[in-house]
This record gives C-alpha cells, structure tokens and sequence, in this order.
C-alpha cells in the first residue's frame, strides 16, 4: 500500500473547477455574513422611529451583534476542529439565517437585541471556517491571494447590504430586510450540502474513511490512482482539546502576537467605520457627502485585500503587512488634515481602507497558514474572538475622543496609532518565524 500526502497533492497541483467552487461557496457565505452584518446600520434609523427610541437605547442593538460575533468566532473554531469544517459552516449558515428570520418578527428591542446577538453568534462562527476550508483546499503558491479574495464577499455582501436596505426600508419596511438576511441564508444551505466538501485534510488527521478522501483527491488530479492509498498530512495526529494546540511551544508566541495585531486592527476599522461619517459631517459636509467618503474606506480595503493577497504570496507575508499597517497609520492621521478639500479626504480615506482593511484580510489569510489542520480552525476563530474585542473598544473609543474636544489632526494621529503598533507586531510575527524556520 503506498502512502499519499494530501497537503503536497493539493499543492503541487493547479487550481480545479472543484477548489473553483469551494472558493466561491466560502464567498457566497461571507457575502451574506457582510449583508447581515451591515444592514443593521441602515435599519437603525427607521427602527428608532416606529419604537420612539433615543440614541442611547439604540446602543445595545450595535452592541449586541459585535458581542455575538465574538462569541461564534470563540465557540465553533474549536467545535470545527472537533468535528469538521463542513457541518461547522452548514450549522452557522443555518443558524444566523433562521435567527433573522425571527429577529423580522421582533415585537421590541429587547427581544431584537437578543436575535441580534444570536444572528452575530452565527456570522462569527461562519466566516473563520470559510477561511479556514478555502484555505485547506488551495496550492500554497496561490493561497494567500486566494483567501484574501475570497473574503472580499465580506465588503461586497456589506455594500450590497447598505444598497438593499435604501431600497427596501422605504417600500417595504426594515423589517424586509432582516427577511432576505433570513431567506439567503438558508438558500444556501441545500447548496452547501450538495457541493461543499469537507476538508480532506481535515478527514485525514481525524482518520476517516479513505474512500471519501480518494474521492476528493480524483477531483483534483483526475490521472492518478487512490485505489488503496494510506494518506498522510504533514502534521501529526490530533489528540485533545484543540483550544490547547494554540499554546503548544511551536505556536503560542505567534498566537499571541496574531492575537494582538487582530486587536489593533479591528479596534481601527470599527473606531472608523463607526465615527467617520460623524466626525467629517462635523466639519460643515452634509451627511450625503459624509457617507460617500465614508464607503471609500470600504471600497479601499476590498481592493487592498486583493493587492496584498498577490504580494503576500510572492514576499514576505508578515513584512508585507507589516509595511502595510505602518502605511495605514501615516494616511490614518492624514485625514484629520485633509477635510478642507473632498477630493484630497475621499482619496486619503480610500487609502487608508486599502491599507488597514486590506491588512486585517491579509491577517486573516495569514493565520490560516500559520496554524496546523488540527487547530486551524480554532486559531483563526479566536484570532477573530479577540480581535472583536477591539471592535468594541473601537467602536466606544470614538464617543471617548469626540468628548475630550481634541483638534481634528490630533484626534486622527491617536486613532492611527494602533496601527502602526499593528505594524510592528507584524515586523515581530516575521523575525519570530525566520527564527523558527517556518
């Protein structure tokens, strides 16, 4: 019986129509993630008018769903690296759309807080899996662009969440919204049992059937024959808790520092998103015009997650991010300078996403790769957890500086300088791996 590597079969093979889909699954379920997700925004207004609710009584709405996000990322990691990828990212898809669907029938706040927190638990769990599976399936010479483009759907399903929702609100409701956030979904789901595959490295460190790992490799590489093959991943087999693995001597320096640059970056991009249309309305634009530059940031971190996926696989990953983060910081800062001119703060803020939107996707493809199969799943879910720990202090943090009354270009440098601690983190994950060899 001869012996068969999975991880070098889908490396030294070119991309299939059957990786193809798997990508493009993975992408249809972050789009939706970025539609759920977004759309909450959109809705606040017209909710906060049909239940007579000050702003302060909206707070827990926002709250709730980044609690949720941090929860899912935390719990089904692990569960995924229990029990498969595939039944992992099924289960979520499954529960964020049933719990949306729910949450369009809310007679209160109280009880959309709750779906809403539920809806985040599903989204959370769902979008460190579908990096982790498109992951799992891609060549190492084109991984990293390919998971970074894979989670663009996240900025699209976002965009189109905000689209959806100016149309949808005025004829139909806000609660129509949270129904096509249900009915997506679940739509899906038939899909994803019939196309989605499970991980077949995954299936060969859990030791299960060499038939259905035979099949998967056909798929791949249709000119060799399986028949009786003993397969192999080049790591070893799982035993434990899979939460333990991330703090093995091998891997716990770079756990933390990934943990540390997830919490930097997101508590930039959620304090921005949050307060950027805020603060620029402040100096004299009107909101449209707020808005507008505002989505450049958006627009900006989609295109920079694609570029930086294409430098990250022919340099240096960490010194790309690294030089990316620092980047980040200076255009960051630059915008407290710029408001006088719309053209110059549409561009800065356009560039700004690029660099630190771009970086924290770049992340995300980063720890896929930095982990083993037995614990991918559970090191990019909880890289994720903790950085939504900084979403929610990024998104408090903003009402914070607004208060302390400081002079716009100030106010952006301290905003920016999280990134360039990011920056170095990211110098300091790469000398770490060079050290280690990996």
């Amino acid at each position: 019986m001869r012996t068969v590597n999975v991880s070098e079969v889908i490396d030294r093979h070119g991309l299939t129509i059957f990786q193809i889909v798997v990508a493009s699954l993975c992408f249809l379920i972050v789009a939706i993630d970025g539609f759920d997700t977004a759309s909450i925004g959109f809705l606040a207004p017209a909710i906060r008018q049909e239940w007579g609710l000050s702003v302060p009584e909206m707070a827990p709405l926002f709250g709730a769903g980044l609690l949720g996000l941090m929860a899912g990322a935390f719990v089904f990691g692990p569960v995924s690296d229990r029990f498969g990828r595939k039944i992992s990212l099924i289960t979520c898809v499954l529960f964020f759309g049933v719990a949306s669907l729910v949450a369009a029938q809310a007679p209160s706040l109280m009880p959309l807080v709750l779906l809403r927190f539920l809806t985040g638990v599903g989204i959370g769990g769902a979008m460190p899996n579908a990096i982790t599976l498109t992951s799992e399936y891609c060549p190492e010479r084109h991984r990293l662009f390919l998971v970074t483009g894979m989670f663009c759907g996240f900025t699209i399903g976002s965009a189109l969440g905000g689209i959806a929702s100016a149309h949808m609100v005025g004829a139909f409701g806000w609660r129509s919204v949270l129904l096509l956030g249900g009915i997506l979904p679940i739509s899906l789901v038939p899909f994803l049992i019939r196309f989605l595959p499970e991980s077949a490295r995954f299936l060969v460190l859990r030791e299960r059937a060499a038939a259905r790992v035979a099949n998967i490799l056909r798929r791949i590489n249709a000119n060799e024959d399986y028949t009786n093959a003993r397969f192999v991943v080049s790591e070893g087999t799982a035993h434990g808790l899979p939460v333990g693995y991330l703090f093995k001597p091998e891997l716990v320096v770079g756990t933390l520092l990934l943990w540390l640059a997830f919490f930097c970056s997101l508590l930039v991009i959620y304090l921005l998103s949050s307060w950027l249309p805020t603060l620029i309305k402040s100096t004299g634009t009107t909101l449209a015009t707020a808005s507008l530059i505002t989505a450049m940031f958006q627009v900006g971190g989609t295109l920079g997650a694609i570029a930086l996926g294409w430098l990250m696989d022919r340099f240096n990953p960490q010194y790309v991010l690294a030089a990316c983060y620092a980047t980040a910081a200076i255009f960051i800062a630059a915008i407290g300078s710029l408001t006088t001119s719309i053209l110059a703060l549409a561009a800065v803020v356009l560039l700004a996403g690029f660099c630190i939107s771009g970086s924290q996707v770049g992340a995300n493809a980063l720890a896929a790769s930095f982990y083993p199969t037995d614990c991918r799943a559970t090191g990019v879910s909880w890289a994720n957890g903790v950085g939504r720990i900084g979403s929610v202090v990024g998104s408090m943090s903003g009402g914070a500086l607004i208060a302390m009354k400081l002079p716009m270009s100030a106010m952006f440098v301290v905003v920016g300088f999280p990134a360039l601690i990011g920056g170095a983190i990211m110098m300091i994950f790469g000398k770490y791996r060079a050290m280690r060899g990996r």
